[in-house]
């Protein structure tokens, strides 16, 4: 027979919440890893802006998380279902990080730091790239961004993507001599065309045209205090509003907008090397082989990329929303891996992703950037298609 002390505590530790001791445990491994990120940038880094930058990273993470600011899922949910409501949060974050990239960028420095925007060449390479990776993060799970974020929710699926996504931006490296030799225009922005007051008004121009398309965007459910924001989900306008000022952040101490992917073609780079593949000689190193030396950790684009997985992983500790998930059947590892492969690859041609190539940008008034988004979207469409073929819903 049980004791009473033992049918109080039976009884306490059932009406204690699902996973509360989990996910205490679990928060507490996640600030651990932030600090352990911040000390090991520290280290490494050159200067003060290496941890300062791993912290945005953190805070990039948790934004996209409670918010669920996905860039895939817009794509698909406007081709599937016509709704729009990703894209105008897009256009919320857009506008606001253009109003502070704009004046900085013309400026040139800030606080003895120059500044510089995200602007491509346009040309076959560009274009095939975006479309590339709109195929692959229809089939892989999400995009970039997306696959950082749900990884660190627990979704193990997207760590066979990020995998294959790490290939796939090491074979590009290793490819853009072909594909560079290729047709393209010069990297132009509105900017150099009209100057940065009157583009700026036609970027809000655009970007208001696009919000205000459809219905206002809710903000009803918004946590109602800081308690509530750190363990509730976030409505889609926070985390554009909150993403454009961690960019903004990232320009000031960076020297340029947020960027991922050439992390992962860092990491796949040295992967190569480890098996006996001289990555210096690939045309992507050819101009600046040093990170192919040093630590990954005195690379600030990684310490933003591990950053973001934990801070989506604190996220979704403190949210209770932390949820481990096998990767499925042989459908899901097939697209998990051909979409990262796809959207690696793509990434390289097109130089960048959906935040380096599309917000990051645009941010900065590239003309490539339109470009890029109606590729991608091309991509998606095609990768929505073939979805069914890889049994995936």
């Amino acid at each position: 027979m049980p004791t009473k002390q033992t049918s109080h505590a039976a009884a306490a530790e059932a009406d204690r919440a699902p996973g509360q001791i989990a996910d205490a445990r679990l928060a507490l491994w996640a600030t651990a890893g932030c600090v352990l990120l911040a000390g090991l940038a520290e280290i490494y880094g050159a200067s003060w802006r290496a941890p300062a930058l791993s912290a945005v990273g953190v805070a990039l993470g948790f934004v996209l998380f409670q918010s669920t600011f996905g860039f895939a899922g817009s794509f698909r949910a406007a081709l599937e279902r016509g709704d729009w409501s990703g894209f105008r949060a897009q256009a919320i974050a857009l506008a606001v990080a253009s109003i502070v990239f704009f004046p900085l960028l013309a400026q040139g420095s800030i606080f003895g730091t120059d500044l510089y925007g995200f602007a491509a060449p346009i040309g076959i390479s560009f274009i095939v790239g975006a479309v590339l990776f709109g195929i692959g993060m229809q089939i892989g799970g999400g995009c970039a961004s997306g696959t950082l974020f749900a990884l660190g929710g627990g979704n193990l699926r997207l760590a066979v993507t990020l995998a294959f996504f790490v290939i796939g931006s090491a074979v590009g490296a290793a490819h853009l001599d072909f594909w560079w030799a290729l047709p393209k225009l010069p990297a132009i922005t509105s900017q150099d065309i009209v100057g940065w007051p009157l583009a700026l008004a036609l970027h809000l121009a655009i970007f208001a045209a696009i919000i205000l398309s459809g219905p206002g965007l809710s903000i009803i459910e918004a946590p109602a205090d800081v308690r509530a924001a750190l363990t509730k989900p976030w409505p889609l306008v926070w985390g554009a509003v909150a993403l454009a000022a961690l960019n903004a952040a990232t320009l000031v101490i960076a020297g340029r907008p947020w960027g991922e992917t050439s992390g992962f073609t860092l990491w796949g780079s040295k992967l190569a090397m480890a098996f006996g593949v001289d990555a210096s000689a690939w045309p992507y190193w050819r101009g600046n082989p040093t990170p192919l030396s040093a630590s990954i950790f005195a690379d600030i684009t990684t310490l933003m990329d591990f950053g973001i997985i934990l801070g989506a992983l604190l996220a979704s500790a403190l949210s209770r929303r932390f949820d481990l998930r096998p990767v499925g059947h042989g459908g899901a590892w097939t697209g998990a891996a051909l979409g990262g492969l796809l959207m690696g690859y793509g990434a390289r041609l097109s130089d960048g992703c959906n935040i380096g190539a599309y917000f990051s940008a645009l941010a900065s008034g590239s003309v490539s950037g339109w470009i890029w988004v109606a590729a991608a979207f091309a991509g998606s469409a095609i990768g929505l298609k073939l979805r069914p073929l890889l049994r995936l819903p």
